[in-house]
């Protein structure tokens, strides 16, 4: 259910960057190569005003530097991903328990040794990479979880694995700050955050084939936290999620867990409106 509400929720996300994406490729296509390509918003936006007048080179400007804007942006954040994902792998590698590593990968059957284990006193469980997704867990979190529990929480994990979705939550990431002037793109990332917990503990359950390991370790793990000694950076509590997981647990509800707020719809509906408005003008 969650899966299929979740792909929703990033082909929305998606369809607004696409949309722009394809128009600023356009845009710098007609100047690097003059190419002359008729639907084009940003074209069309210059076209409107006469040659060599002021406001003529005032909308060039501002098209040249929203644009400029925008792929500056999207590059300094994929630097800023690779870097810091260059660094957590060095801090990784260097506290990785490598005995404690192998005895996991070989009892869960983890034929690709996707499962590395650090030493650390915080209860740890998170999924990073991007094309090649790994699931890193800490000592302290195997110690603290039974042998259900864990396996629950490595089935959880696999599921952010299998999906693919921290290159999705940086895509929509990357989406929602630079396209800040769209409001439905910031809902689909703070949604889709939100729906990705939920897909993973379904999978987990479907797994298990019950929610009693799963819930087990998610109180644990709630205890942990609220007595002080649990991480900031433990991924199920990631933005407030453990709500809508334990009430998923409880009580499976159909609903969208955050409601698109009527004012934002308005605005990007509109946006969007208007783009596809000028398109058929031209």
């Amino acid at each position: 259910m969650w899966r299929y509400k979740s792909l929703f929720v990033l082909g929305l996300g998606l369809l607004f960057a696409l949309i722009l994406s394809v128009q600023m490729g356009m845009y710098v296509m007609n100047h690097l190569f003059g190419t002359i390509i008729s639907l084009n918003i940003f074209q069309l936006c210059i076209s409107l005003f006469h040659g060599n007048t002021f406001v003529y080179h005032a909308v060039l400007i501002a098209v040249n530097t929203f644009i400029a804007y925008t792929i500056f942006m999207i590059v300094k954040k994929v630097i800023q991903q690779i870097f810091g994902i260059y660094k957590v792998n060095k801090r990784i590698s260097i506290e990785k328990n490598i005995q404690l590593t192998e005895k996991i990968n070989g009892t869960y059957n983890r034929k690709q040794n996707d499962i590395t284990i650090i030493d650390s006193t915080e209860p740890i469980a998170f999924t990073m990479g991007f094309f090649k997704p790994k699931i890193v867990l800490s000592s302290a979190l195997i110690t603290m979880l039974d042998k259900a529990e864990l396996e629950a929480v490595i089935y959880h994990e696999t599921a952010h694995q299998k999906y693919y979705d921290p290159l999705m939550l940086l895509v929509l990431q990357i989406i929602s700050e630079v396209m800040w002037y769209i409001p439905l793109t910031r809902w689909s990332y703070e949604n889709y955050k939100i729906m990705i917990e939920l897909v993973a503990d379904e999978y987990a359950i479907k797994r298990m084939g019950s929610e009693l390991g799963l819930g087990s370790a998610l109180l644990k793990l709630i205890k942990t936290r609220l007595s002080g000694r649990g991480t900031s950076a433990l991924v199920p509590f990631a933005n407030g999620t453990v709500d809508f997981r334990i009430k998923q647990l409880i009580n499976p509800e159909p609903t969208i867990p955050v409601k698109m707020q009527t004012k934002s719809v308005f605005i990007s509906i509109n946006m969007i409106m208007i783009l596809m408005t000028l398109l058929v003008v031209v």
